[in-house]
């Protein structure tokens, strides 16, 4: 699978699909790259993300957009979805970086199962690997300020601990070294 288009960003799911449907003032289009991006643990507790897939399956010329996200997907997704990007928006990654109308190059090697996502300047990926690095997080990422305590403390544990892409399971020794080293 390769896919090169402009990045549609958006921080809810709730936006994603009322550009889908067309009810916003700029719809998504055959060949974008929707970018749905704090909507991690730390953003809205790792939201399953099946409206928006489901949207799209639904739209004309669905299977022409592409969809990247630090949420996750159910197991009835389909199309050209990749999810649970680390690190996430909010920790700092590059998907929190990311601007409407840059350009995305997804590469997806279905024999060797490996696969990227490049911000691509200019045709050159490490200009935009360089841009992110120097660009300040999207304006409008923020978490979810109704997500519930007990959610925000485990957000934190993930993060402390590697973050999702770190796997399932707490590193007790990190945290605890990051929690004294804070005082």
């Amino acid at each position: 699978y390769r896919k090169t288009g402009p990045a549609r960003v958006f921080t809810s799911e709730r936006a994603a699909i009322a550009a889908v449907k067309g009810l916003s003032g700029d719809p998504v289009r055959a060949g974008d790259v929707i970018a749905l991006i704090g909507c991690g643990p730390m953003g809205t507790g790792m939201e399953e993300t099946y409206q928006l897939t489901s949207a799209l399956k639904y739209l004309p010329h669905g299977k022409k957009v592409a969809l990247i996200t630090d949420a996750r997907f159910s197991g009835v997704s389909t199309g050209a979805c990749i999810g649970h990007v680390g690190p996430e928006a909010l920790a700092g990654g590059p998907l929190g970086r990311l601007r409407d109308g840059d350009t995305i190059r997804i590469t997806v090697d279905r024999v060797s199962l490996a696969g990227s996502i490049d911000l691509v300047v200019e045709g050159d990926a490490c200009r935009g690997t360089q841009l992110l690095a120097a660009r300040s997080p999207h304006p409008d990422l923020r978490p979810n300020p109704d997500l519930p305590d007990d959610t925000r403390l485990w957000a934190a544990l993930q993060n402390l601990s590697g973050g999702t892409w770190g796997g399932c399971v707490y590193d007790v020794d990190a945290i605890v070294e990051a929690l004294n080293s804070m005082g």
